[in-house]
């Protein structure tokens, strides 16, 4: 009786460890690489230049104030997702100073960005990503002194281009890394009423003419790039740059632009998340 109890024991022993042993091998197995998010928060300010024919043919100067949500997750492979929200409020003015306007728009980006290459020197790493995804806009611009025709509204949504360039390097025993990317729509839509065309004709009696108009590069020639420098100390990584952002389209007979030139400052968070798979 002992001489069982004994064995049982053993086996059960042995048993234990062998699942133990086997769930650590498995959990090891099924581990997947991390996934690497860099988030980084921004501020931005800076002069803005717009015009819109449909309100005024002058062109309006003025301060632009704008917050940046910038993302980007990589999962350990060449392809990568970059998510960016922005958001922009502005107020201009005519050379004369005897008209305003007030402005607002929201700009929502995701970008798949594939890995072309990742060249490594003595202390220092330079990576190069391209990609594209989806460029939506939407915002108001607000003619203090029309009566007539006192606003404009923007709806777009666009097919982009992206590409980005990052250059990571030690200087002092500080990490810095100067990074630059660039996006312009290639196909898109776009809301726009038409020359002379009331919003009371389109949204009240209904009148439509041609206000869904489909763009390319050559009716919508926009261009956004960012060059931005990374400097850690501390724990903490402060992002300062420059923001380019020229936005235009003529459709429907009608001119419109916004060109934004932009101081921005931030900071950058990085972490990993470690995924199991079940």
């Amino acid at each position: 009786m002992n001489l069982m109890r004994s064995l049982f024991s053993r086996v059960l022993i042995s048993a234990v460890s062998l699942f133990a042993l086997s769930t650590a091998v498995i959990a090891q197995d099924t581990l997947r690489s991390k996934k690497i998010i860099t988030n980084s928060q921004m501020l931005g300010i800076g002069a803005v230049n717009t015009l819109d024919t449909y309100l005024s043919p002058e062109e309006h100067r003025g301060t632009e104030l704008r917050y940046i949500v910038h993302s980007v997750r990589e999962n350990g492979g060449k392809l990568s997702r970059e998510l960016l929200h922005q958001v922009q409020l502005f107020s201009t003015h005519n050379q004369k100073g005897s008209n305003n306007e007030l402005g607002g728009f929201y700009n929502f980006q995701y970008n798949w960005q594939y890995g072309v290459g990742k060249w490594k020197f003595d202390k220092s790493e330079l990576v190069l990503n391209v990609g594209g995804g989806i460029d939506s806009r939407i915002g108001f611009l607000y003619h203090l002194t029309n009566s007539n025709n006192p606003a404009q509204a923007y709806v777009q949504l666009n097919i982009a281009s992206n590409a980005v360039a990052a250059y990571r390097f030690r200087l002092l025993r500080t990490p810095f890394q100067l990074r630059y990317e660039v996006q312009t729509p290639l196909l898109g839509l776009m809301f726009s009423p038409n020359y002379g065309q009331s919003y009371f004709e389109i949204f009240t009696r209904g009148n439509y003419d041609h206000n869904l108009v489909v763009t390319n590069p050559l009716s919508v020639p926009s261009l956004r790039h960012l060059f931005t420098v990374d400097i850690t100390f501390c724990h903490t990584t402060l992002r300062i740059g420059y923001l380019g952002d020229y936005q235009q389209a003529k459709v429907n007979q009608l001119r419109q632009h916004v060109w934004s030139n932009l101081f921005v400052v931030g900071v950058v968070r990085k972490f990993s998340i470690n995924k199991f798979i079940p």
